[in-house]
């Protein structure tokens, strides 16, 4: 394996090409930051900067690059998002699934990958560590794959483990892994995840994200039997319950006795435990996202979260109207995933008012909202105030439902709106 400088190894980027950057704990930093650095002499225009969700700030995307970086996202971290409202980073909508078919199908054809990898091992494998999802295409896609090799990153299996001779160009690396500690739960998180943990049953399989509502799902699930994990990432709450033995994956159909996710963001901890973990797949998101593959284990458990929903069960979450705050992402697919499982449960769990005391259900969407989660495809919504299922129910017992678990303080003005859309004849009854 022969080393070159950061500097040197952009080189290969010209005008017009699309780089494809790995993601969240393993973004390449090194390579980002020198691929800045020829930007800013103006070596090259438009060049596309494609990638899920990366960490850390990074400097491509800002009003300077105009015209020399095209950042073009799958979902809009916080790190991007002033950027992308103001318009100078834009958001390709796409279920996380599908990410990979965009670029093996060519529809976005990948010039030059760069990565972050572990070091070889003595059968000539590196890992991709903490990130698979849509990168592995990429890899294979790629007309020149550039890897910072990284002895920081945890030598996972699954679709992670890749043959060194796939990379073109290697720099060393040795900064540190982006980490994200829990955050302390607030009240809230921890009576939504007394709500969600209720509808938990033994040996279901679970699907979730990083966040305060997760993280308290998963601390009340600790007299649970048999849980299994099959999800596009986990963080640092399912770890108690893997020590203690609920969560061993014994019931899964598919995987069994493993833990399946495309990626992973947490703490040093989460990244020791992946390490060379027989237990943990980490796999592209065409195996962790597809309906087709979701479905397959009983009981899959799908818990997400929403930024509002209207009366019928509309749920946006990647925008508030116009405004685009995330992405997407793998909520339909696990949605969908979760509600063809035999006993499956997709869950929509947020709070009912925003930090402000905005409620977070209404009436109607704001104006440019986008629809993540359709009507049709809604079951169960959960919020501080309890939990409703909302499938075959009609558009007016599900506004009666909604209104049930919104809070007090709006209840009243929801059940206004709701007789002003369906008649003389709806009344809620608090």
């Amino acid at each position: 394996m022969k080393f070159t400088s950061a500097s040197d190894a952009v080189k290969v980027i010209k005008t017009g090409d699309r780089v494809h950057l790995s993601s969240v704990a393993v973004t390449p930093h090194i390579l980002i930051k020198a691929m800045e650095e020829r930007g800013r002499r103006k070596e090259f225009k438009n060049v596309k900067v494609q990638h899920i969700h990366i960490e850390k700030t990074v400097e491509f995307a800002n009003p300077e690059f105009e015209g020399i970086f095209v950042s073009e996202q799958f979902f809009v971290g916080a790190n991007l998002r002033k950027q992308t409202q103001a318009g100078y980073a834009d958001y390709i909508p796409v279920f996380l699934s599908e990410t990979q078919k965009l670029i093996r199908e060519g529809y976005l054809k990948v010039d030059v990958a760069m990565i972050m990898v572990s070091p070889p091992d003595k059968h000539g494998f590196v890992s991709l560590g903490t990130s698979v999802d849509a990168t592995l295409a990429a890899i294979e896609s790629a007309d020149t794959v550039i890897a910072a090799v990284n002895p920081n990153v945890p030598r996972a299996w699954g679709d992670a483990m890749i043959p060194a001779r796939d990379i073109d160009i290697f720099v060393e690396d040795d900064s540190p892994l982006f980490t994200h500690d829990m955050a302390p739960l607030t009240d809230t998180d921890i009576t939504i995840g007394k709500n969600v943990a209720e509808l938990i049953e033994d040996g279901a399989c679970l699907q979730m994200g990083i966040g305060g509502i997760p993280n308290a799902v998963l601390a009340q699930l600790g007299n649970h039997k048999d849980l299994g994990v099959h999800t596009e990432m986990f963080a640092d709450g399912i770890l108690p319950l893997v020590e203690k033995g609920v969560v061993n994956g014994k019931r899964k159909q598919i995987d069994k006795g493993k833990m399946v996710a495309s990626f992973l963001m947490g703490s040093q901890k989460l990244y020791d435990f992946i390490d060379d973990n027989p237990m943990v797949a980490m796999m592209d998101v065409k195996h962790t996202n597809s309906v087709d593959v979701v479905c397959l284990n009983d009981k899959l458990t799908a818990i997400n979260s929403a930024l509002a929903i209207d009366l019928t069960g509309q749920v946006a979450a990647d925008s508030i109207g116009t405004k685009f705050y995330s992405g997407v992402g793998g909520q339909i697919d696990f949605i969908r995933g979760a509600g063809q499982s035999k006993g499956g449960k997709p869950i929509i769990a947020m709070p009912s008012v925003t930090n402000k005391g905005v409620s977070k259900i209404s009436p109607v969407l704001l104006t440019g909202s986008g629809v993540v989660t359709t009507r049709a495809n809604m079951h169960w919504f959960v919020t501080e105030f309890g939990a409703v299922n909302l499938y075959g129910r009609t558009l007016q017992d599900r506004a009666k439902l909604i209104i049930s678990v919104a809070h007090p303080d709006h209840q009243e003005e929801l059940d206004k709106a709701a007789f002003e859309r369906f008649g003389s004849h709806f009344h809620f009854q608090g």
